[in-house]
């Protein structure tokens, strides 16, 4: 790993930690829904306090956006973060939920860090090196092994829609009809996205997600093969309805068949 990557890992690593703890113990954790109506806990605060902490001991000149510590400082260099991405599933118990870490050097993201602490496992990329994941265990990373997507296959493409069907508002559900009856539609253990980029799956599409949401898996997912954008077709910075697939005609073709709905899911 070079250096920026090397210390997104460790950052993440340190979030996830402090995210464990706060899930051993969901259940008692208040919860406030923010401007948008979407939730907000103190974890999501602790968690993306400690990757800032991690990261500004080494790189005290960067700048930082996250979700919910805010920006910091400005330059060509910005940190993307989201101490808990998946807050819907995250309160429910449900161990799906994610950190995200990326940067951003003059308007492109260079590096991207997923790990799902209850899983044990994480996803990285660097821009030009490609795209690996791993298992966490007591001494590091374990395991560690390339991503690359799928080819087309004689079936429908599968498609993974976040965040869970049943947990979205109706006028948001309507959105995805024109998905549900083209593709099989399929469940996911881990974000959809890092599911096409390990071949697991055709394409992901999530609805309401930010620039720190997006930024990290996207690069996984390009540098693993796959194609990335909103569904007009623009990369990076995506801001809303994103789309993850194998490819760029399955992506332009997903994209095609959104509303290009932006916005938050609440």
């Amino acid at each position: 790993m070079d250096d920026d990557l090397n210390l997104a890992v460790r950052a993440a690593l340190a979030g996830a930690r402090v995210g464990l703890e706060h899930f051993a113990r969901v259940a008692a954790l208040p919860v406030e829904a923010k401007a948008d109506g979407s939730p907000v806990t103190e974890a999501d605060l602790a968690v993306e306090r400690t990757v800032r902490q991690a990261l500004l001991v080494e790189r005290p000149d960067d700048a930082y956006l996250g979700e919910e510590t805010g920006a910091l400082g400005t330059g060509p260099r910005r940190w993307l973060l989201d101490g808990i991405d998946g807050t819907l599933v995250f309160v429910r118990g449900d161990d799906r939920w994610q950190s995200l870490v990326a940067l951003e050097q003059d308007g492109e993201v260079t590096v991207g860090v997923a790990v799902v602490p209850a899983r044990q496992r994480i996803w990285y990329a660097a821009k030009g090196r490609g795209a690996y994941t791993a298992g966490i265990g007591p001494d590091g990373l374990a395991d560690a092994r390339p991503l690359r997507v799928r080819g087309p296959g004689p079936d429908r493409p599968r498609v993974g829609l976040l965040p869970p069907v049943e947990l979205l508002p109706e006028r948001r559900r309507d959105e995805l009809r024109p998905l549900a009856e083209r593709y099989a539609v399929a469940a996911w253990s881990v974000h959809a996205a890092l599911l096409v980029a390990e071949g697991g799956l055709d394409a992901a599409v999530q609805l309401g997600g930010a620039l720190w949401d997006h930024a990290p898996l996207g690069l996984i997912l390009t540098e693993a093969g796959g194609a990335f954008a909103d569904p007009r077709g623009n990369g990076h910075p995506v801001v809303g309805t994103a789309v993850f697939a194998r490819d760029e005609a399955l992506r332009a073709e997903v994209g095609g068949l959104l509303g290009g709905g932006r916005g938050p899911v609440g």
